[in-house]
């Protein structure tokens, strides 16, 4: 598998961009942000080596939805392409089981996020609604 290297603070892909692969981080760092360069940026998720991110690129092939940045120097990361996806599997049935425990602890923090965040404004607009 091809491998690329990148310095701190490197764009990987960004919102908006084409998905059609995933990556998996042989080294260094890697952060998902939404908002990326802007005053409203936050830091979605962090990847680490042997990990995976930009599935959803490769599952639904809509594009991207948040912006992924080295966050180390010498981060090093393999693409895998839609073509190289099943062989992929193949070849390590394990790599699948990592990838979907990894999605479901995204999906679960998100989720647990969301809930967070609909408790608050249902607790804000309560208030309003008293004042």
């Amino acid at each position: 598998m091809e491998t690329k290297t990148y310095r701190k603070n490197q764009v990987i892909f960004e919102k908006g961009a084409p998905g059609g692969c995933m990556y998996e981080v042989y080294s260094g760092r890697v952060g998902v942000f939404a908002n990326y360069g802007t005053p409203e940026q936050k830091l979605l998720n962090e990847y680490y080596s042997g990990q995976y991110f930009g599935e959803m690129g490769i599952l639904d092939e809509v594009p991207r939805s948040a912006t992924a940045v080295s966050l180390e120097d010498d981060t090093c990361i393999a693409p895998i392409s839609e073509e190289g996806f099943e062989a992929f599997f193949r070849e390590n049935p394990a790599r699948v089981w990592m990838v979907m425990e990894q999605m479901s602890h995204n999906l679960r923090r998100r989720t647990l996020e969301y809930a967070e965040v609909c408790s608050k404004v249902k607790e804000l607009s309560e208030k309003e609604a008293q004042a």
